[in-house]
């Protein structure tokens, strides 16, 4: 191993086999409860919450530990409103100009989603991920960074994970392309929007498709060798 810079492992908790098991039995068990879900409440959401799950999702893992991402919190009506006016826009030649193709709507079908996004103007809080392509540890580092795409993808499982966490639900959006985010939040052509997430409490009468409840079983997304 190369020289470098380092301190004894400092926070690690060494657990009895039984406790390890229990404890990774009742995450599972929790973490089955998420949902994506499409029908949001506008009940607001303490931005303390928000920021506390930002920090955990800036705890992952990174390529060079450069950290690429930047998370941009929303919460303001009017921009959310422009976000959604310039989402619907790539949605409808997704979905009404079948810019997506036949199979690709077929696939989508079970799960109900058309054009229209109201959920983007409703929550409470949206946050555009962005992943950047140069950088560094340090503020104002320009150099270039690695495993973009897998890094700012381990973060953003972490933030869903912590909001979940939270009490709050999600849905991930990905309008194609979604360069007016750069616009709209500020932020820097050399970082490329990665995902919209949508945050806040569920409707009342929030659903859940039927699709969207079937999972595949370990058999199917795991060997053990």
């Amino acid at each position: 191993m190369r020289d470098h810079d380092s301190v004894p492992l400092p926070d690690y908790r060494e657990l009895e086999q039984a406790e390890m098991i229990a404890r990774a039995d009742a995450f599972y068990e929790e973490i089955k409860r998420r949902h994506t879900v499409r029908s949001f409440s506008p009940r607001p959401v303490p931005r303390e919450v928000i920021e506390a799950c930002i920090k955990a999702a800036g705890t992952a893992p990174s390529g060079a530990n450069h950290q690429p991402w930047f998370f941009s919190a929303i919460g303001d009506p009017a921009t959310k409103r422009e976000i959604r006016e310039k989402a619907e826009i790539e949605e409808r030649a997704f979905y009404v100009d079948r810019k997506a193709g036949e199979a690709w709507l077929d696939a989508l079908a079970p799960l109900g989603t058309d054009e229209q996004k109201p959920y983007l103007e409703i929550a409470p809080w949206l946050i555009g991920i962005f992943a950047q392509r140069r950088g560094g540890v340090e503020a104002g580092e320009e150099r270039k960074n690695y495993y973009i795409a897998e890094s700012v993808g381990i973060a953003t499982g972490f933030l869903i994970n912590a909001l979940h966490s939270s009490g709050l639900v999600t849905l991930t959006h990905t309008p194609k392309p979604m360069d007016f985010l750069n616009r709209i939040c500020g932020r820097p052509d050399h970082e490329k929007p990665f995902m919209l997430l949508v945050v806040g409490y569920p409707a009342e009468d929030a659903t859940v498709p039927l699709h969207a409840l079937r999972k595949k079983p370990l058999e199917q997304i795991a060997s053990f060798i």
